[in-house]
């Protein structure tokens, strides 16, 4: 998984409602369906596009898959950007 990956999936607009919808704790596949006008496939889609980028990851209870945020990638992305914003203030202050 790398940045490339999660901005990728980031860039989808249902994968970011996953998130949120996510963020409020664990649900199954059939939980977020049910929020949006889509088929079970295209869900099951969107979450495998998630779970290869790292930003969720799936606990097996019973019969059930619960997919939960993993906030960790959120944090080296945000690492990365400061990283980045500390570079151009260092270039601007130079100038």
């Amino acid at each position: 998984m790398g940045i490339s990956e999660t901005m990728k999936a980031l860039a989808d607009p249902v994968r970011r409602e996953i998130l949120e919808i996510l963020k409020k704790g664990p649900k199954s596949a059939g939980e977020i369906a049910q929020v949006f006008d889509l088929t079970g496939a295209t869900v099951s889609y969107h979450l495998s596009r998630l779970k290869k980028a790292g930003l969720i990851y799936e606990e097996r209870q019973k019969n059930y898959i619960y997919y939960h945020l993993d906030a960790t990638v959120f944090e080296e992305i945000l690492v990365w950007i400061a990283a980045l914003g500390g570079k151009n203030n260092e270039n601007e202050t130079e100038k």
